[in-house]
């Protein structure tokens, strides 16, 4: 009998013995002599861990401004419109509610008006009478779908491809593998609603596994963005260099007896980092430096509207300003999260979907049109990825007694524009009524891999070895990247 370990190390035979419990064991001896740690101890330990990298291959996006929808925002009442499901209004549908839970509901037609805009002819609802003048600039994917009913773990999934914690989110992998553009200012940047952050909280933009310094540092919504950047003690500029020095020294000298001590490298780094920002942030921030046309671009002088919940446009706007004024300076990613609280306080349409759109729509409207403007006008767009979206989609059903959706999972639509984007694209179905994605349908993981692959990325190169594999934002699952959106 000729033998079937031929050709194979002795290293290869023991890592498949057993259905790989030979490997598993090997793994926890290796782990316990820490040769994962020595392994890894370049990204762990390096004082330069975020220094810029060179893409996969050429490519025009450089930086990535995500905008985040918490709650998830209803595509058949936007940017999805559907014929039949207005002729079909009050009729009654088996849906799929809950996973494997399918229930009869009554069809609930949208009472927003669709037009088609620009040389596209894109659909846009009156909803959004701003973001429809930049529909020739936007790729529309239509077709979206996930894994998850429920907020926290749909967030997760959109966030860091995995539905449970633990994993680095999209800024945090696009820090490991492109590196930061200005060491002065975070690579990473976070801005949060001012009514309150997403459900499953810091998980959203933790570096997982990875080392802290890859994680995002959240922007304050009110108030200082950043808290205690001065010196209270009053000591000069030359005397609190001379304390980072001491400090980082001292923990240097800790960490290398520790090279795997990740945290310990990210506080050394968050020191360095703070020193710097008393000089680079206060510029960044600071938005008087814009003239008021721009100021009013991006809607910071509209009033806040009549309803109790609405917080107005000024204070998105205020963070779409601050997210051009940080990829400008060279920051790689800011997200910023649209929504907080519960339920109406965000996009989570429950209660009644036509009060949830006249709080949030004019909330980011103007923001979000007034961002596109000015990316393009100041030559940005054309190397700066925007993405928008939310953690799923709505029901084409009635929830409750009112107008309430539920949420759908199983076909959402996020846009993309700028950087290798082809504008003007309507891309993928769902079905008639709005509820599954049916034509080019795309997991959330496909996304991931887009937006990779419009970053200059791999998503099969990009890999961080982490528990005896090398794993990826888009997981052992093979992604297709939506080729029909990318110029």
């Amino acid at each position: 009998m000729p033998n079937q370990f031929c050709g194979r190390t002795r290293r290869e035979f023991l890592w498949q013995f057993g259905a790989g419990f030979g490997g598993v064991a090997l793994s926890a001896m290796l782990q316990a002599d820490g040769f994962f740690g020595r392994a890894t101890a370049a990204d762990a330990t390096s004082t330069d861990s975020l220094a810029p990298k060179p893409p996969h291959f050429p490519t025009k996006a450089k930086r990535c401004i995500f905008l985040f929808m918490y709650g998830g925002p209803s595509q058949m009442d936007l940017f999805d419109y559907k014929p039949v499901l207005q002729k079909m209004d009050g009729k009654t549908a088996d849906i799929e509610v809950r996973r494997r839970a399918v229930t009869k509901g009554k069809l609930l037609a949208s009472k927003r008006k669709f037009a088609q805009y620009g040389k596209s002819g894109q659909w846009c609802s009156d909803a959004l009478p701003h973001i429809s003048q930049h529909m020739d600039e936007l790729a529309v994917v239509k077709s979206l779908y996930s894994d998850s009913f429920i907020h926290g773990s749909a967030m997760l999934q959109m966030n860091s491809g995995r539905i449970v914690q633990g994993h680095p989110s999209i800024g945090s992998w696009l820090g490991y593998g492109l590196g930061s553009m200005n060491r002065n200012l975070p690579g990473y940047v976070v801005m949060l609603d001012p009514r309150g952050g997403p459900i499953s909280g810091a998980t959203n933009w933790s570096a997982g596994f990875m080392p802290a310094a890859y994680q995002g540092t959240v922007l304050r919504s009110a108030g200082e963005p950043i808290l205690n950047l001065g010196s209270t003690a009053g000591d000069t500029v030359l005397q609190q260099r001379d304390r980072v020095d001491a400090i980082n020294a001292l923990n240097a000298a800790h960490l290398s007896s520790r090279p795997g001590y990740s945290e310990l490298q990210a506080r050394v780094a968050s020191y360095e980092l703070a020193f710097q920002l008393q000089s680079t942030a206060p510029e960044a921030l600071d938005l008087s430096r814009e003239d008021e046309k721009t100021k009013e671009m991006y809607g910071l002088n509209d009033p806040k509207g009549s309803h109790t919940l609405t917080v107005g446009p000024a204070p998105f706007g205020r963070q779409c300003l601050i997210a051009r004024r940080m990829i400008e300076r060279g920051v790689r990613f800011v997200q910023i999260y649209h929504g907080g609280g519960h339920q109406q306080q965000n996009w989570d349409a429950h209660n009644g979907v036509e009060e949830n759109l006249a709080i949030h729509c004019p909330e980011i409207d103007k923001p979000i049109a007034g961002l596109l403007t000015d990316l393009k006008r100041r030559g940005l767009l054309d190397d700066t990825l925007v993405v928008w979206g939310g953690e799923f989609g709505r029901q084409p059903v009635v929830q409750g007694s009112g107008d309430g959706r539920d949420h759908n999972p199983k076909g959402f639509t996020y846009w993309l524009a700028g950087g290798g984007v082809k504008g003007g694209t309507s891309y993928g179905e769902t079905d008639e009524l709005g509820h599954e994605a049916v034509v080019d349908r795309h997991h959330v993981r496909d996304l991931h891999a887009t937006l990779l692959h419009l970053m200059g990325l791999d998503h099969h190169k990009l890999t961080y070895f982490y528990g005896g594999l090398n794993q990826k934002l888009t997981g052992v699952i093979e992604p297709e990247v939506i080729k029909g959106i990318i110029a």
